[in-house]
Parts: C-alpha cells; sequence; structure tokens
C-alpha cells in the first residue's frame, strides 16, 4: 500500500530550487525515511543511486582519502549501476552516522558541485553527532525533519470524500453530523495504529489488530536495543526508565514530569543526560512550561518544569498496554488515560505542522493551558478536552489575564468560533492552521 507523505511536496520544491543545498533528513527510527527517499527518487529522477554505509563498510575509505568533490563522485560510480548524472540523478547517503567524512562531504557537494541532488540520512543521528562529536556542515545542508504518518495522510488514504470536505473547508460552521461521526470514528483507529508507516499499513490492509501489536512491539523492542547499543553503560537503565515512565507521567492529572516517578530519589542531574539522548533520538518531545505568553515564547520558558510526550501516540499506547478494544470502544477504564492519549496525538500534530514544540501555561496551581504556541507574532493557547464536556476554568484565568485574540479549544464537540474562541474537533488538529485563518459563516 502506497501512503501519499505531505513531504514529497517540500522535496519537490527543493529538487526544483537552483540554490538546494544537500538534504540532512533527520526523525525516529521506522518512521520512512529511507522508504521516501527511494520514492522520492524513483517519483522524480530517472535514476536513482543508494549508497547504505552500514552495509558498505568499504564506502568510507572513500570520503577519508579526499574532499575533491569529482574524485567522489567517481569512486562511488563504482559501487553503483546507474549513472550519477547533474540533475537526474538523486544520491542517497544511507546511514551517514557511520561516516563522518561522508557527512563533512556535504558542505563540499553544496560548494563544488551544487547540480547534483544529494539527500542524507541515518538512524539515530542526532545521537551519533553528540556522541561521536561528529561536525555537521551548518550553513552547508538543509535538515528536514521526518515525522510519522500524520492523521491528514491517515485520513487521506481511509476515507477520501471526507478528507476533500475537510480539504476544502473555507468557513468556520458546525460540521455534519455524518462528516464528524466518520472524523471520530477514523482518528479512534489512528490513536491504536498511530503514526509509523507498518503499523498503519497493517491495520489499513486489515492484517489484524494482534498484527498491528506486534510491529509496535516490535518497534518498542528495538529501541530498547538501540538503548543498549548507542548509549554509554551508565546512561542505558536511566534511559529505560525514563522511556517506560512515559505512561505514568501523562496519566496524572497534572502531567508535569517527576523525576521521583522514575526512581524514588531521582534527581534532575542524574537524568539531564538520559532525557537529551532521547530528544536527540527523536523518541520524545519536552514541552516547557513559560511564565507568560511573550514573545518569543522561548525567552519565557522555565527549564525545571517541563512535560514529556512520545513521538508516537501508537507507541504510547502499546507501551501502556492499553488494548485497541479499550480506545475504540471508549470502556469507563479508558477514562483517565484518554486523555493523556488525545493530548499526546494533539502534541504530534502541532510539532509536525509548526516544525516546533510549543509550550504549556500555568499559573501555581489555579490554572494551567495545555499548549501555547507562536504563531509568528501571535500566540495562540490551547486547551485540550477529550470529551464533550468542555468545563474548566484554565482557559479563562489565561484569558482574563492577557487578553488573547483567539484561543483553541479542542474536543469532541462540534466546529465553532464565538467570541475569540475556536472550538474545533480534536480530528481537525492537523488543519488547525488553516482554520485559523479562514473566516466563520
Amino acid at each position: 500500500m502506497n501512503i501519499q507523505r505531505d513531504i514529497l511536496d517540500h522535496l519537490q520544491l527543493w529538487k526544483d530550487d537552483e540554490n538546494r543545498k544537500p538534504i540532512l533528513l533527520k526523525g525516529a527510527r521506522q518512521t520512512g525515511k529511507t522508504w521516501i527517499m527511494k520514492e522520492f527518487g524513483r517519483a522524480y529522477f530517472d535514476h536513482v543511486a543508494e549508497f547504505n554505509f552500514d552495509k558498505v563498510v568499504e564506502l568510507n575509505s572513500i570520503f577519508e582519502k579526499t574532499k575533491d568533490v569529482k574524485r567522489i563522485l567517481k569512486e562511488l560510480a563504482l559501487y553503483t549501476d546507474v549513472p550519477i548524472e547533474p540533475g537526474k540523478t538523486l544520491v542517497i547517503f544511507d546511514e551517514i552516522q557511520m561516516s563522518e567524512g561522508a557527512l563533512n562531504s556535504l558542505k563540499y557537494f553544496q560548494e563544488d558541485a551544487p547540480d547534483y541532488h544529494i539527500i542524507a540520512a541515518g538512524s539515530l543521528l542526532g545521537v551519533a553527532i553528540r556522541e561521536k562529536k561528529m561536525s555537521v556542515p551548518v550553513g552547508k545542508v538543509k535538515v528536514i525533519k521526518m515525522y510519522p504518518i500524520t492523521f491528514k495522510e491517515f485520513l487521506r488514504v481511509t476515507d477520501e470524500r471526507t478528507f476533500q470536505f475537510i480539504a476544502n473547508l473555507n468557513r468556520i460552521e458546525a460540521l455534519p453530523e455524518i462528516i464528524l461521526s466518520k472524523l471520530n470514528l477514523e482518528h479512534k483507529r489512528y490513536l491504536v495504529c498511530g503514526g509509523m508507516p507498518e503499523a498503519v499499513v497493517a491495520l489499513l490492509e486489515n492484517k489484524g489488530m494482534q498484527v498491528v501489536e506486534d510491529i509496535l512491539q516490535n518497534i518498542l523492542d528495538l529501541y530498547t536495543l538501540d538503548f543498549s547499543k548507542y548509549a554509554e553503560p551508565y546512561e542505558i537503565p536511566r534511559i529505560n526508565g525514563l522511556w517506560n515512565s512515559l505512561p505514568s507521567q501523562l496519566a496524572k492529572e497534572n502531567r508535569k514530569f517527576l523525576y521521583r516517578v522514575v526512581r524514588s530519589g531521582a534527581r534532575a542531574r542524574e537524568y539531564e543526560d538520559a532525557l537529551l539522548w532521547l530528544e536527540e533520538a527523536d523518541l520524545t518531545y519536552r514541552v516547557f512550561n513559560i511564565s507568560k505568553p511573550g514573545i518569543p515564547l522561548s525567552a519565557y520558558q522555565d527549564l525545571s518544569a517541563f512535560k514529556l510526550y512520545a513521538c508516537d501516540c501508537g507507541l504510547l499506547r502499546r507501551l501502556a498496554r492499553l488494548s485497541p478494544e479499550s480506545v475504540l470502544s471508549g470502556s469507563s477504564g479508558y477514562t483517565e488515560f484518554k486523555g493523556a492519549l488525545t493530548e499526546n496525538a494533539i502534541l504530534q500534530s502541532l510539532v509536525a505542522q509548526h516544525d516546533a514544540t510549543p509550550y504549556y501555561w500555568s499559573s501555581g496551581n489555579k490554572a494551567e493551558v495545555d499548549f501555547v504556541l507562536q504563531l509568528k507574532d501571535d500566540v495562540v493557547p490551547i486547551e485540550v478536552k477529550s470529551e464533550t464536556r468542555v468545563s474548566g476554568k484554565s482557559l479563562s484565568v489565561y484569558s482574563s489575564k492577557y487578553n488573547p485574540p483567539c484561543r483553541v479549544r479542542f474536543s469532541t464537540n462540534n466546529l465553532k468560533l464565538n467570541d475569540g474562541l475556536l472550538s474545533c474537533p480534536i480530528p481537525l488538529t492537523d488543519w488547525l492552521h488553516k482554520l485559523l485563518q479562514v473566516s466563520p459563516k
């Protein structure tokens, strides 16, 4: 099954850009980086020359001997059956973290051979760069983040008519009940499988829930092996502890990260490297608290207060051992964790849309706004409710204090704009940027 990924549009624009730089593709393991590079090459180039530095270790010696791009290309040609021609061939450097010379060569391709299309990716690239003290040619590459499949991409495959209806929305008005019902159903299915391509394909090809569960568990097991393989020995138990504490951290009514949930008596300084490892592996997001919604938000963050989310809602669900049936049926026992899973899915969407992590705001123990997003010079507070009940004073406290021109509340209620408050169905999170720009009826 071929799932259309929106990142292909960005790659196509890059292909036609006369001032392009080599691409460095980042993202968590199993998000489809290798597949998207090959698919892009197949769709838009005459030839694809792929070089995998993990499978063919001899490739590294090419970059150790010379920085001359012409010589590098001449030797690379010995390892492929396709011609390497500027403008016609996509050159893929996969698992580039295995070769610091290849990583550094991206600078020389940008300077001396800009006519060639070079795209590179690697597993745990951020981790490798830090721990091997590798240098990245800053300013000479275009870094693009590869995220899990979004709900928008999921819906385009599962229900084309509903997708087109939402894509054509040009007014803020209540959705037809049939559309809202279909959106909620498909979003439940998305919460089950998440955005890892293999799990999504298994669900959509009706291979059965057990197959989906096995795929997600295999990915979790792979991540655990990565902890043991790539982290320093002293970091391994701490990384494991942080990762496995995610469900209980998010299940709390106040989702602020607490070190004592990981281990009794744990201190921040003991876990800072482990937290950084998970972030550099693109497995988690830290959402920091802000003291006030000033511009830029980063100037007001409290580095000691944060929430920790997983990179994918499907992986979080499986890590928590929450059954697919509980999500799909909405069983009574699922009530408390439903908010955590919904919040994680919304955070995923916000990060993928804006390529930046939002913040959250709190006022002592009196009020807390789940997410605060900076859109150019505007600051948008976002409240998340997993059900139709939207009672709560936090957003009102924030509004009274700062008088924002626009507020957003996600829930299972219908689409509506009232006095600057955008009430938005949870499945429409991927369209938030568009909805904030269209007018009410």
